[in-house]
């Protein structure tokens, strides 16, 4: 068995989320701190990334008093409490090759200090040297105490009820490390 160790390269990484309201949606980015990615035997094995909840950005909104605003409201206890916990964690417990670049990757998923199993399929290209992969998550935000506007916890929403799914778009680059 050969085992390689893969550094994610933070600069070509990056999450693209997007969550949606009755109304339509908004949309940005979180950038990704550090992370590992494991080959064994030239199949990816393990891993694991770092989310850097204090760099969540709003691309949608472009008038920034409400762009602030906005920031503010996700930064806070109402969804990702970014102050008591600035990172959020992903960390693979197994991944099932599909086929020769798609894999079933699984693993724990950490938001505000709480774990849950997620899985999901993710496109993944290994060379020598590079791993590149990319997938989308399908997060259920209440489970990770985000119940702001959710249909599940209040009534009578109406127009600013807001989905309880938020769709993580993510994207890793690693480097092989010697």
């Amino acid at each position: 068995m050969e085992t390689k160790n893969f550094k994610v390269v933070t600069t070509k990484s990056n999450i693209d989320w997007t969550g949606k309201k009755v109304t339509g949606a908004h949309n940005g980015t979180i950038s990704i701190k550090t992370g590992t990615l494991v080959l064994d035997n030239g199949k990816l094995f393990g891993g694991d990334f770092v989310i850097d909840t204090t760099s969540i950005k709003i691309l949608d909104i472009t008038d920034k008093a409400t762009n602030d605003q906005f920031a503010g409201h996700l930064f806070s206890e109402d969804f990702f409490a970014a102050d008591s916990f600035p990172e959020a964690l992903f960390t693979i417990t197994n991944a099932d090759s599909v086929d020769d670049s798609k894999y079933v990757i699984s693993g724990d998923l950490t938001i505000k200090g709480i774990t849950h199993p997620i899985s999901f399929l993710a496109d993944v290209v290994i060379t020598d040297d590079v791993i590149t992969s990319s997938g989308k998550i399908l997060v259920d935000r209440t489970k990770y105490n985000m119940k702001f506007r959710s249909g599940n916890f209040f009534t009578n929403l109406g127009d600013t009820l807001i989905y309880n799914e938020v769709e993580l778009d993510v994207k890793l680059t690693a480097e092989v490390t010697f």
